[in-house]
């Protein structure tokens, strides 16, 4: 069923596309209301608008809290047109029908996210009258169409001319849930801007609003849909993916691995990672270095894998990088050369982060299980100088602390039970996943000897205690050198007595990294 518009309710705070619509409806001879600085502006633009106030007879009060809050208003919107005890409703209290609502809400969002802005600014940017009507025209959508966003206005306008000012009942229905899906939006980002006044990060009730930036071709395996969504007050995406295809869920998820681990370090950095675990890292001061290093580490694995960097992607790196196959490559930025010669290869994605500082905002983990959702902070502690308890007999020098650090920067990155071996700033062997912390140090062991890498004179870390001599003995044998790990297992004395015996350093963190 379509229905003809013949009467509306304008009043935004955004103004883009008023001009438009709002000749669009004169033009077709709908009378308009408005409020404020909408009509001001209608009126500006000689778009015949007529007031709230010389309507309901009622003047806006409360320095602008009530302006659209009377029943004149709402009994437009809400009157059901098929029942005959609301038009005579309508009759009798002189109440005009409303058949279009166009509101933009305060931009409570905005303000909120300006880099200065008072308590008093914010409450005074939550919107009242807006909501109320929005909900009043979504929820009787059968009669009355509503548009929220200027984002809408273009189909609408479409809409409209084609169908000589009518709209039909699914399109009414469509802009109803949009108008549903706002509100809900808008009181999400108020009640979390007001938990987090509190100090509440985990509120009794957790609203969680977001934004579908794009549907992904499949999720984890072909027969699974998928979809990627972002934060509603951000609501874009930190990269620009300008050649390649599309990314897929798998993709993000090991993007999201590999910029976790870089963003750990101030040294330039290349990460190449598989399925969620890094095969390869090195850190240095030549970008070309670390990218042989890393993929040295493991010239098996990072085929097909992500290769992620720090630092601007020069010729020389690229040139290696365009003799391989390689996914997805990640960069702050890339320079005309190394964009000239990536963008030969006609699959791979390349990834520019102009702002990495924007990645390192989140604070929050969510993932769902059988029974609900987990929420919790996310792992952002770096663990420094001061935190490390040198436990072992023998003492570390400098190098060896700053070696030591990179290693268990790493190994907080890698899936629990998680062991790397390391030197000059290097991945030298991985061990991750593994039910057993002993069978995680045999996996690097064995991958480093498959590639006649040498674990003489190495660092190790591991991502949580060794409940065991075993593993540290184990790690000891294959050459490592020095050892740096959480502590606490009830067996540390055994432990720590095994590194002595050897003439090991160990020291502990007293932080663990576990990540499953």
């Amino acid at each position: 069923m379509v229905k003809k518009i013949k009467r509306a309710i304008i009043s935004v705070s955004n103004k883009s596309g008023l001009e438009e619509l709002g000749r669009l409806l004169s033009e077709n001879e709908v009378e308009i209301f408005s409020t404020g600085g909408t009509l001001k502006s209608l009126s500006d633009w000689n778009i015949p608008v007529k007031s709230i106030e010389s309507y309901t007879k009622f003047p806006e009060i409360l320095d602008g809290r009530v302006k659209t809050l009377h029943p004149k208003i709402h009994g437009g919107i809400l009157a059901r047109r098929n029942v005959d005890s609301h038009l005579e409703s309508l009759k009798n209290h002189e109440i005009l029908e409303f058949d279009l609502v166009c509101i933009n809400l305060y931009p409570f969002e905005e303000v909120i996210q300006k880099s200065e802005f008072s308590f008093e600014e914010a409450i005074e940017n939550i919107d009242i009258g807006g909501p109320s009507m929005i909900r009043a025209a979504a929820k009787n959508y059968e009669d009355v169409a509503v548009l929220t966003t200027p984002d809408q206005y273009p189909d609408f306008i479409k809409r409209f001319n084609e169908n000589k000012g009518a709209l039909s009942k699914e399109y009414r229905f469509e802009l109803a849930v949009d108008a549903f899906n706002r509100t809900g939006e808008y009181d999400s980002i108020i009640s979390e801007y007001l938990n987090k006044l509190q100090g509440d990060y985990y509120p009794q009730t957790m609203n969680l609003t977001l934004n579908k930036n794009q549907t992904l071709r499949y999720g984890e395996n072909p027969h699974q849909n998928a979809a990627f969504y972002s934060n509603s007050l951000t609501n874009k995406l930190p990269w620009i993916c300008f050649h390649g295809k599309e990314l897929s869920y798998n993709n993000i998820l090991d993007m999201d691995s590999a910029l976790s681990l870089i963003l750990n370090f101030s040294l330039p950095v290349c990460a190449i990672f598989k399925h969620t675990n890094p095969c390869g890292v090195s850190a240095g001061t030549d970008q070309v270095t670390n990218l042989k290093n890393a993929m040295k580490a493991d010239p098996v694995s990072f085929f097909g894998g992500i290769f992620a960097f720090n630092t601007k992607i020069e010729q020389a790196t690229a040139e290696i990088m365009a003799q391989e196959f390689i996914e997805i490559i990640i960069a702050p930025d890339y320079s005309p050369e190394a964009r000239e010669i990536l963008m030969r290869k006609k699959n791979v994605r390349l990834i520019e982060i102009p702002d990495f500082n924007m990645l390192k905002r989140g604070q929050f983990e969510i993932k769902s299980s059988a029974f609900g959702f987990l929420i919790q902070e996310s792992d952002r502690y770096l663990v420094t100088e001061k935190d490390l308890k040198v436990v072992s007999q023998k003492k570390p020098v400098q190098k060896d602390i700053e070696e030591l650090l990179f290693a268990f920067h790493l190994v907080k990155n890698i899936k629990s039970n998680a062991i790397v071996f390391t030197n000059n700033k290097t991945t030298l062997g991985v061990g991750a996943g593994q039910m057993s912390r002993l069978d995680s140090i045999k996996i690097a062991i064995e991958k480093s000897r498959e590639f006649g890498i040498s674990l003489k004179d190495s660092y190790l870390a591991s991502d949580a205690f060794f409940p065991f001599p075993d593993g540290v003995i184990k790690a000891i044998e294959a050459g490592a050198k020095a050892i740096i790990q959480p502590g606490g297992s009830i067996k540390d004395d055994e432990v720590i007595k095994a590194a002595d015996d050897a003439g090991v350093i160990m020291i502990f963190t007293g932080h663990r990294h576990f990540k499953h």
